[in-house]
């Protein structure tokens, strides 16, 4: 891509914050996940200014997570957006990345329907979306993804009358998964595809909007539109759909579906919006003493690897020797304190070292590599 502005930085100097969201995120889940299963029940009290904080910012964590996917997957596909689809790297390349993740969500968790398997089909979806604009062409692509985001949304409530925690498409995979691992556990599904790859699609709008709009990313205005929106969304979002439920409501008396009943969805999508815009704010004004190669920005572009780590570690995926074998459920806030930053620690201090890693398991990573590059065409 060519330079996109005045001040002729690379495009890769221009998405900081994309990979500051992703590593706010990946270190929020690493905290997240450890503070809740170790604190002690007696200590969740909804009362305490402390807990309460925590479990609000629990519950965008994955939000934000998911929409940086979308975000950064659609910016990186439309690099290439002239090419004919099946002839570009970046669909061939997302295609390979739906069955590695389907592939490592069996792995550190057959039994679940994990994040995952959620962004695997997210992913796929949007390359199907892509591909039916690179036929059409005649609405716009961010438009097209913001539809799919508003009807994902929207079909939550019918999905969980008519299927309860997730659909035939959660159940038939976990089903397959759990038959060749031949377990009786009980299958759990965390993060359906309705309502959570709604996030995802705004996600590809964002980023659908980003190339459209290269010289815009850099001024002031375009963070205060996105955080004006995500105010618009958390704070009058309910007020919003349920003026829209009274206007239908006039309109029809046989309609029975309340767009108020997904008001949660908005007001974490608004959240969304506004940590984006916030981290906008920073990469304009700062982005430029953060250098690519900063220990912060490296670990937002190693989250599969920190996901799948963390659930062997913490969980015992694939070993069944986690740590919450030791503290399940049994440790006090301040142990909790301690040992969720030694927790983050630990990664932060693997992913400083990950390139000596990788270059000693040279020998086994990179013929893997190869074959599944080999596998989707990818030279």
């Amino acid at each position: 891509m060519s330079t996109i502005t005045a001040s002729n930085k690379s495009p890769k100097d221009r998405i900081k914050f994309i990979d500051m969201a992703r590593s706010v995120a990946i270190l929020l889940m690493l905290e997240g996940h450890f503070v809740d299963d170790s604190l002690m029940e007696s200590f969740r009290d909804p009362d305490n200014i402390i807990y309460f904080t925590w479990r609000f910012v629990r519950g965008f964590t994955a939000p934000v997570f998911l929409t940086v996917t979308g975000l950064i997957f659609v910016y990186l596909m439309l690099k290439n957006s002239h090419e004919n689809f099946f002839t570009n790297i970046r669909i061939r390349k997302g295609f390979k990345r739906v069955i590695e993740l389907i592939f490592w969500g069996a792995v550190v968790q057959f039994y679940s329907f994990h994040v995952l398997e959620c962004i695997a089909f997210a992913i796929l979806s949007i390359l199907i979306i892509f591909g039916f604009y690179k036929l059409i062409r005649v609405i716009p692509l961010w438009i097209l993804f913001l539809i799919a985001a508003m009807s994902v949304f929207s079909l939550y409530p019918f999905i969980k009358k008519y299927y309860g925690s997730g659909t035939f498409i959660e159940k038939e995979l976990l089903s397959g998964i759990k038959s060749i691992y031949n377990s009786g556990r009980e299958n759990t599904i965390h993060f359906p595809i309705f309502p959570f790859m709604g996030y995802t699609f705004f996600g590809a709008m964002i980023g659908a909007l980003l190339h459209s709009f290269p010289n815009k990313i850099k001024t002031m205005a375009f963070p205060t539109i996105f955080l004006s929106i995500g105010a618009v969304m958390f704070y009058a979002g309910k007020i919003i759909l349920g003026g829209l439920d009274s206007f239908i409501d006039l309109l029809s008396t046989s309609w029975n579906y309340e767009f108020v009943k997904i008001d949660w969805l908005l007001e974490r999508a608004g959240i969304v919006f506004m940590v984006l815009s916030f981290l906008m704010y920073v990469d304009n004004l700062w982005g430029s003493k953060l250098k690519n190669s900063s220990l912060f920005l490296k670990i937002g572009q190693n989250t599969l690897t920190i996901y799948i780590l963390h659930m062997v570690l913490l969980y015992g995926s694939i070993t069944s020797l986690g740590l919450n074998k030791l503290f399940h459920k049994s440790l006090g806030p301040w142990q909790v304190l301690v040992g969720a930053l030694l927790f983050i620690g630990v990664f932060v201090v693997l992913i400083k070292y990950l390139d000596w890693i990788k270059e000693k398991l040279s020998f086994i990573l990179n013929p893997i590599k190869r074959f599944f590059n080999t596998l989707f065409f990818i030279q």
